[in-house]
């Protein structure tokens, strides 16, 4: 099996920055009411006071005003799966899976209509909190691990370094930029 980072590697985008701002374009009254509180966040995220799982839960919690989250998660996914890689594509398999960063509740129509699996952040969708860890760096290992036990990782693609981990425990890896491969550094 191979194992995919999502955001900038196999969607040419961070698809929370981009559905971000489809919500704030097609649901400007439900995002601009967190808006104040999101930029403290931020600011307080970017002095090292808070952790990413805090900002994002922030980012996130215009959803409790958003109404029906899955109509307009499927609208946005209608607008915006053109923007996964044709590279990926021509290579994806049936039994590769998705690991990110990005909320489960986001990404898992875009997994669907792949036909992959998918193991990102647990996130109400209902409110932005998040279960647990943010699917990040090393807890992308502990996620897989915990998910699939005796899994074997052929290859591992990621646009991001912080992705060190995952790639150690594949066979090997590579680094994506805007669908160029190159082999994981040190690997």
């Amino acid at each position: 099996m191979n194992t995919y980072d999502f955001d900038e590697t196999i969607y040419v985008k961070d698809s929370s920055v981009t559905f971000y701002k489809y919500c704030l374009r097609k649901y400007p009254g439900a995002v601009w009411r967190t808006v104040p509180q999101s930029l403290v966040y931020a600011l307080r995220y970017a002095a090292g006071r808070i952790r990413a799982k805090e900002l994002k839960q922030q980012l996130f919690s215009f959803l409790k005003y958003l109404g029906d989250v899955d109509a307009a998660v499927s609208a946005f996914w209608d607008e915006k799966f053109g923007l996964v890689g044709q590279w990926y594509l021509a290579q994806k398999r049936d039994d590769d899976i998705i690991i990110s960063a990005s909320p489960e509740f986001l990404l898992a129509p875009a997994a669907q209509r792949l036909g992959v699996r998918l193991i990102g952040t647990v996130m109400d969708k209902r409110t932005g909190a998040i279960s647990g860890e943010n699917c990040h760096d090393s807890e992308k290992v502990r996620r897989f691990r915990a998910q699939y036990p005796d899994a074997h990782t052929e290859c591992f693609y990621s646009d991001s370094l912080s992705d060190t981990p995952m790639a150690e425990i594949a066979d090997r890896a590579f680094l994506v930029d805007h669908g160029k491969l190159s082999p994981w550094p040190g690997k």
